[in-house]
């Protein structure tokens, strides 16, 4: 088994509008200018660090932005010049959800069990609905078809359709799902839910709750798990009060070792014991504690969302936003980790995102894992697949076609819808994968 890092292309549409409730870092920066050229560059260096590890990488395109589809829907008609104008003279914000380029956070995109793992022996995937925020709800649609094409075998690999948008179902993917490790190598798969759709129990009260219990409980079915392999524990609602919207803003886990905050879930002793449980034993808890990092701390710097990759001989590196290397508790936190014999983290690598940390999304935002078989990896169609060459072509092209700044403004005007279609149908054409966005498809 190996672990495929599926990161998504930050679009030429990079901006920052403030539209995600409960996200600190997309509210506080909202209106700023953004730098499209520079967040795509910075993602794709992220990339090539992670493959120079050894790790096999592999890449999604931008989702095709202005979604003029969208703004058709809502009643907008006329040509894509007269269409923008409106919308930007009279629903500005309904343009920016628009022009969202969240899809970029491919932790959102799906939540993955691999074929080891099911009771069909399939690896399979589950588009995450994205029910809770507008600008997210156009997603699931477009990454439904870009994983299909990125992994065509249907006889190895099942990639469902979302759950149902307009339920009480919100799914936001593998930002609220980790996958540990058994003895015997197989998986568990720990859901963490923010509150239960009918309303009993606890819940945040001044940020949604955006992953519900029955929705965890539903993608694990269509994920064919067995109940013994699944956990479902809640997260805090005061950290979700706080700004931790998933649970990857407070906890991130790889094989058997999770790093989490002490505040990370509703009863965070209790949740460690189910999942200890769920193991068969073995469970290598990493606690931080609230006095060595706060939980708004922990938001501000974005150390839980640092990737935790396997690296050989049992060790593990995290790859952490360069805010935490500039935040001196959090950097003493991650010191005091990779000192500790007791567990497997033993190196760390800062690395520059700073475009998508301002919008709210860390390194572990930017990527999907896939754990996959070495066979199931030959079938991955190999246009999405990240070489020292393909990041050689895909770096020129994003210097060759990417704006270098935006204004909120500028989301209005055809020549950047236009230029976007350009760059996107480049890049289709280049993986090979056919048609991958709905204006080539509008185009036949």
């Amino acid at each position: 088994m190996v672990e495929l890092n599926v990161d998504g292309l930050v679009g030429p549409t990079h901006n920052y509008a403030g539209l995600s409730e409960g996200n600190v870092a997309s509210r506080a920066n909202a209106q700023a200018v953004s730098q499209p050229r520079q967040a795509a560059l910075q993602g794709l260096s992220k990339m090539e660090h992670v493959a120079a590890l050894g790790l096999p990488q592999a890449f999604l395109p931008p989702h095709e932005r202005p979604a003029m589809w969208a703004l058709r829907q809502a009643g907008f008609s006329g040509s894509d010049a007269e269409v923008l104008s409106r919308v930007a003279a009279e629903r500005p914000a309904l343009l920016a959800q628009c022009c969202s380029a969240s899809a970029m956070w491919t932790a959102n995109a799906a939540t993955v069990a691999p074929a080891m793992d099911t009771t069909d022996g399939r690896t399979h995937l589950v588009v995450a609905n994205l029910r809770a925020m507008p600008h997210r709800r156009i997603e699931p649609e477009q990454a439904l078809v870009l994983l299909r094409a990125m992994l065509p075998d249907r006889d190895r690999v099942v990639v469902h359709a979302a759950l149902p948008s307009d339920g009480p179902m919100g799914d936001e993917g593998a930002a609220n799902h980790t996958r540990l490790l058994r003895v015997d190598g197989t998986g568990v798969h720990v859901f963490v839910f923010g509150a239960r759709a009918d309303g009993s129990g606890p819940a945040p009260s001044r940020y949604p709750a955006r992953q519900t219990l029955e929705a965890s409980q539903a993608v694990a079915r269509m994920l064919q798990l067995d109940a013994d392999r699944c956990v479902f524990v809640q997260q805090s609602p005061q950290a979700i009060d706080a700004g931790v919207f998933h649970n990857d803003v407070i906890a991130v886990g790889s094989e058997r070792t999770l790093l989490h905050h002490q505040d990370a879930f509703l009863d965070t002793p209790e949740a460690l014991r189910q999942i200890d449980r769920a193991m068969g034993g073995g469970l290598v808890p990493v606690p931080v504690r609230r006095d060595e990092l706060t939980v708004a701390e922990a938001v501000q710097t974005y150390l839980f969302n640092s990737q935790l990759l396997h690296v050989g001989h049992g060790n593990q590196m995290l790859v952490c936003p360069a805010e935490v290397e500039h935040h001196p508790r959090a950097r003493d936190v991650v010191d005091r980790v990779i000192a500790d014999p007791g567990n497997p983290i033993h190196g760390v690598m800062y690395l520059d995102v700073r475009e998508s940390m301002r919008n709210g999304g860390g390194p572990a935002c930017l990527r999907l894992r896939l754990p996959i078989s070495p066979e199931d990896l030959q079938r991955v169609h190999p246009g999405f697949l990240l070489t020292p060459d393909r990041a050689a072509w895909l770096r020129g092209w994003i210097k060759r076609t990417y704006p270098e700044r935006l204004e909120p403004a500028d989301l209005g005007r055809v020549d950047l819808l236009e230029r976007s279609r350009e760059s996107l149908m480049e890049l289709s054409q280049w993986i090979g994968a056919g048609p991958l966005h709905p204006f080539q498809h509008a185009a036949r």
